[in-house]
This record gives C-alpha cells, sequence and structure tokens, in this order.
C-alpha cells in the first residue's frame, strides 16, 4: 500500500506500507482527502521538542504522545474517507459511505489519536482504520474536499465557543492561517456582525475577506488595536511577544482567547491584564459535538470552505507541499488526495 511517511525530518514516499485490518468496532476506509496541518509541519521540523513537551505537559505520568522519531511516522488527521468493510462484529454504514471522524482509533488497548504514530496509520496512505462509533457519514452531497476541513473548522468552532461572543461585539482576529481563517469562518457562521483580522500576509488578508472578515488590517501600517475596538481577540499567530502586545494594548475588559500553539519560552507583563480585568482563555482540540456541527456547517453551506484549498497533490507529492505550505502568499491548505 502506498503512503507518505515522516522519516528523519523528511516527508518520504513509500509503496510497500502493509495493509491495515480492521479489528472489532473498527472499519478498514481508502482515504479520499486529507489535509495538511500546520501542527504536522511542526513536528516534522521539531518532533523531539514537541514529543518533549507533550511529556512535560502529562506530567511525566506516561500520557504525553509515544513515538520513536527513529523509526517511520504516520500522519495526517483532517480527513474524509469512504468505507470499504467493517471489522469483526461490527455494524456500522455499508461500503461505499463516505464519512469523517474524530481522529481517534479505539482498540483493545484503548484510544489512541490518530496525528503521529509508528503504528497507526493516517490520512497520508491509500488506507487506513477508523474506529465505527465515532463515524460521521458525510451529509447533502458535501464533496469530500471540503469534508475534510471539519476537523481544523472545529477548532475554530471551538475557540469562538470558549470566547463566549455574542453577536452584537466586535472581534478581532490576529494571524490568518488555518486557525485564524478558521476562527473567521465560524465567527462568521455564529452571526458575529463585526469580524476583523490583521496578518502581514496580503494573500492571507484577501482570503479572510473572502472567509467573513468585515475588516483586514496590515500590521506593518500600525497596531490593529488603534482602529478596532474589540471586545474579544483571538490570537492565532503562536510567536512569543503576541500575548503580551496584546495584553498592553487592548482594551479594559477584553476577551482574550489564545488558539495559536507557541512552542517557545514567552513573557508577559501580568499587571497590564490585571490592570484591565482581561480574560485570557487558552484553548486546544474540539469537542465531538464541535466536530459534528463543523461537518453540519459545511454540508448545510453555513461555511464555503473553497477558498481554503489552494492546492491538492498524490501522496507522492506530500514532501514538496510541506515545503510549500512555508510560504504564506502561495498557499493556506493543501490537501493530500490519495
Amino acid at each position: 500500500m502506498r503512503a507518505s511517511v515522516l522519516r528523519d525530518g523528511r516527508m518520504v514516499y513509500r509503496e510497500d506500507v502493509p495493509d491495515p485490518v480492521p479489528g472489532p468496532g473498527q472499519v478498514l476506509v481508502a482515504v479520499r482527502s486529507c489535509g495538511i496541518c500546520g501542527s504536522d509541519l511542526h513536528f516534522a521540523a521539531h518532533g523531539d521538542q514537541v514529543l518533549t513537551m507533550s511529556a512535560q505537559a502529562a506530567g511525566g505520568s506516561g500520557g504525553g504522545i509515544e513515538v520513536d522519531l527513529a523509526r517511520d511516522v504516520f500522519m495526517g488527521h483532517e480527513f474524509s474517507a469512504e468505507i470499504l468493510e467493517a471489522g469483526p462484529d461490527t455494524e456500522t454504514h455499508p461500503a461505499g459511505t463516505l464519512v469523517t471522524s474524530l481522529p481517534v482509533l479505539l482498540s483493545a488497548k484503548g484510544a489512541e489519536p490518530i496525528v503521529y504514530s509508528n503504528s497507526t496509520l493516517g490520512g497520508y496512505s491509500e488506507r487506513m482504520l477508523l474506529s465505527a462509533p465515532l463515524l460521521m457519514p458525510i451529509p447533502n452531497g458535501l464533496d469530500h474536499t471540503h469534508a475534510a476541513l471539519t476537523e481544523p473548522l472545529a477548532v475554530g468552532l471551538h475557540a469562538v465557543n470558549k470566547s463566549n461572543i455574542e453577536r452584537g461585539e466586535t472581534a478581532l482576529v490576529i494571524g490568518c492561517g488555518p486557525i485564524g481563517i478558521a476562527i473567521i469562518a465560524m465567527l462568521r457562521a455564529r452571526g458575529v456582525e463585526s469580524i476583523a483580522a490583521a496578518d502581514f500576509s496580503p494573500k492571507r488578508r484577501e482570503l479572510a475577506t473572502a472567509m467573513g472578515a468585515h475588516q483586514v488590517l496590515d500590521p506593518a501600517q500600525g497596531s490593529p488595536f488603534d482602529s478596532v475596538k474589540a471586545r474579544v481577540v483571538f490570537e492565532a499567530v503562536g510567536v512569543p511577544g503576541i500575548i503580551d502586545d496584546v495584553l498592553r494594548r487592548a482594551r479594559p475588559g477584553t476577551r482574550l482567547v489564545v488558539a495559536g500553539v507557541c512552542m517557545e519560552a514567552d513573557a508577559v507583563h501580568p499587571f497590564f491584564a490585571i490592570a484591565k480585568e482581561i480574560n485570557v482563555q487558552f484553548v486546544l482540540a474540539y469537542t465531538f459535538e464541535e466536530f459534528a456541527e463543523s461537518l453540519r456547517s459545511l454540508a448545510e453551506g453555513d461555511i464555503d470552505a473553497a477558498p481554503m484549498i489552494t492546492g491538492e497533490v498524490g501522496l507522492d507529492g506530500v514532501g514538496a507541499a510541506f515545503d510549500d505550505l512555508a510560504d504564506p502568499e502561495r498557499h493556506c491548505k493543501i490537501l493530500v488526495t490519495p
């Protein structure tokens, strides 16, 4: 079977991966589309750091990500697929059904996230295993390429839900990469009436407008806070210094939602947050219900994901796609179509 795997920091094309066999409660699926996530790019470049910090976050209890970087690593967690067959004693949807799923594989050994693994296949492969109880059929004839964006949009929805934003409040999204774009799309679907977005990249600002931002700003021309009186700020950059800058510039009573994943040490001045009574909320991933709501929003046309998809490659082109995604002027989301 064909797949693209991470080996020594690079994505490598293979044609000799053993075919997966579904066990009880599992289904074998053919991957139709899989989005390349920014977290995959970061893991490819900084896998050791991700594993070390994940272990620290788990408190050294063994709950971190267990991956041997000396062996091939399977990835790909933003996918749509077609059911091929079910495992023993497994009731599920009929073969041929298009589905997506939370990226988790259930087995007798427990639950393993479909994110980085030496053994559990992800969406950068021809076929993979999914858990029958977690499957969600793709409704309303939604194109499988759009359905593959359910997962990143669910990340945006989770951030929006955690913000408790009201329709009449102004939102400012700092950073218009895939996470920021997902937040903008979900704010618009929620009916928020004033959405501002800031990014240095003209291409990303253009995409932010296409996905629902009412106003876009170039931080090189001045601080977004000089022209936007936002009540809710979403930080979707994930580099040191951004949080502290927001705390310094935001208006009193601001709610700051941190969705950008910063892997480096950062310094903040709590005084500014204290003096202005700023509420800071860090967010990660999504719930089952948010995943389902994201799929429904796509299927019912509340969100048009087409502008987000800026390229498609086969399994033999994943390595080059990882390189291409480093340029914000070229791409937002590249889909892998096995």
